[in-house]
């Protein structure tokens, strides 16, 4: 990866969408995108597609950093996540991002040096790694941020 490199971040969710874009640790932007109830299943990740085709055409990230689905006790919700994930990884390949997928524990290691972190100790860490200059109010974001960190740290490795 170049040295400059801009990452867009998801943290995938069907929803609520945690987004960030960083370049070399600043964070250009974040937000966590709410996709309405009272819209149909289809009409939602129609929505999670054009939020991030608004991001990719803003920003023009080169990669895509997103966490690797973790399948949780329901599955009629892993299966919803499943096809946001979907949705994303065909956004970000139709603007020819490079696709980065890290799991939970890797977010964790990278982030805090620990792979069982909690979301308060990730939530607390963050904050020592990147400047934020506004409020968050869903953790989706804090994830998204976490999962661009990550990339950051790991493109260092790939490198090497």
């Amino acid at each position: 990866m170049l040295s400059n490199t801009k990452i867009l971040a998801i943290d995938p969710g069907y929803g609520r969408l945690g987004i960030a874009v960083l370049e070399n640790t600043s964070l250009l932007y974040s937000d966590c995108f709410e996709t309405s109830k009272e819209l149909s299943h289809g009409e939602r990740l129609k929505a999670l597609g054009q939020e991030l085709q608004k991001v990719i055409k803003k920003y023009k990230p080169e990669v895509l950093a997103i966490e690797k689905l973790f399948w949780g006790s329901n599955a009629k919700t892993a299966l919803a996540v499943a096809e946001a994930r979907g949705v994303i990884l065909y956004e970000a390949s139709c603007a020819n991002l490079i696709i980065r997928e890290f799991s939970p524990a890797e977010i964790k290691i990278a982030v805090t040096g620990h792979g069982r972190s909690t979301k308060v100790q990730i939530i607390k860490m963050i904050p020592k790694i990147i400047t934020i200059s506004k409020e968050i109010k869903h953790d989706d974001e804090y994830d998204a941020i976490a999962i661009g960190l990550t990339c950051e740290a790991t493109r260092f490795i790939e490198n090497s």
